[in-house]
């Protein structure tokens, strides 16, 4: 079986012409922006049908860390450290066994929410029982969403924790649990999850959407739940939380990454903003590393925009790309024009759209619409617009 992939973990520290931003995909170095070859991976016979808020409230992807140590502001009882892969862009927050993380965000989720996340799950099968790994969200209320006691506890208000009880052989599955004041609320039926085995040394994408009780859940695409009465709903929730548990493995024989964590509230409303107000503004199309390749999960996102262009035949559209100010100005304006030309060629080619109706046009870092000194407001830059012509 492939061994892990080596992760550094050396402390070293990036300036603006070096760094990388994998949650933005920008090219930050001026160099390799080429639109990759291989064709787009969104499919308009997809049936991933996830949307992501449209006003984020928290995201994470360790840039402002330093590789060999565990991140700012997060909490653990165990440890875990900020590495950078040498199959996978970006930096990654390494999960250890017998271990609970709780994120940096203190702002609530509101009673709608999306979250998502990417998980690498580096497996090497020696004939013990994989350690589950699990990720949820509680509701901290009065207190400090780090505080250590949610290390031991997070069913003391109102909580829920999704398991994946990882195999081989088509083995695995996933199941969940949620609790409204310490008593067990739901508990669901397992989920048969072979299919995650296939993405053991790749990343894997959770998708999670949140509607008052009801929870939906996507992982690698396709929809694992659809629970109407799942969750509690008398707090806000407003943590998020990792957890692995223990095994007979050594450190060295597994490894468990996630990165590129986002919140966000709201359900956009494509139809009246593109039509009615003129502009369409999403942060859910994402891209491949340094590229213009569109990520699978963005497919939720242009199938709606695709939807409402198919209802309104007379109008046309400009797509415009923009970025973050991480990166070479030049850099990022090249990309975001290959960006915006590649929305426009996946809504004609998947999608059916004629050409004529749309048009593209790269903005790169000259129009932000948040403070590129956060990393939530460097995010909410990272965007593709829709403008009625």
């Amino acid at each position: 079986e492939k061994g892990l992939d080596k992760a550094e973990g050396k402390n070293t520290k990036s300036n603006k012409s070096s760094s990388t931003d994998t949650n933005s995909e920008e090219n930050t170095s001026g160099e390799n922006t080429e639109t990759k070859k291989e064709e787009n991976l969104v499919q308009s016979d997809s049936k991933f049908d996830f949307i992501p808020g449209d006003s984020l409230i928290y995201t994470e992807d360790f840039q402002q860390d330093e590789v060999g140590e565990f991140p700012l502001n997060w909490n653990t009882a165990g440890k875990g450290d900020v590495v950078t892969l040498n199959s996978f862009p970006g930096k990654w927050l390494r999960m250890y066994e017998n271990s609970l993380y709780l994120t940096s965000n203190k702002k609530d989720f509101s009673k709608n929410f999306t979250m998502e996340f990417d998980l690498i799950l580096q497996m090497k099968y020696t004939g013990y029982t994989y350690p589950i790994v699990s990720f949820g969200f509680f509701a901290s209320k009065d207190d400090s969403t780090t505080d250590n006691k949610f290390l031991n506890y997070q069913n003391e208000n109102q909580s829920a924790e999704i398991f994946l009880r990882l195999g081989t052989e088509g083995t695995s599955y996933t199941y969940l649990n949620s609790y409204l004041k310490k008593t067990q609320k739901f508990h669901s039926e397992n989920q048969e999850l072979g299919k995650i085995e296939k993405f053991y040394h790749k990343i894997s994408h959770i998708a999670v959407q949140v509607q008052e009780q009801r929870l939906r859940i996507w992982i690698n695409g396709e929809k694992k739940y659809d629970l109407p009465k799942a969750l509690g709903n008398e707090y806000l929730f407003n943590q998020l939380f990792f957890e692995v548990s223990s095994s007979s493995y050594k450190d060295d024989e597994l490894g468990f990454y996630i990165s590129n964590l986002k919140v966000a509230t709201g359900k956009p409303d494509t139809r009246h903003k593109l039509i009615e107000e003129g502009k369409f503004s999403t942060t859910g199309i994402l891209f491949d590393f340094q590229s213009a390749v569109i990520k699978p999960e963005s497919y939720g996102v242009i199938k709606d925009i695709s939807s409402v262009l198919k209802d309104n035949g007379g109008i046309k559209v400009k797509v415009i790309g923009h970025t973050s100010s991480d990166g070479d100005d030049k850099a990022n304006m090249e990309l975001s024009q290959k960006r915006a030309a590649a929305v426009k060629d996946l809504l004609v080619k998947e999608f059916g759209i004629d050409a004529s109706r749309l048009e593209t046009e790269g903005k790169g870092e000259t129009q932000p619409i948040a403070d590129n000194k956060t990393k939530e407001g460097k995010a909410a830059n990272r965007r593709v617009e829709f403008i009625k012509l």
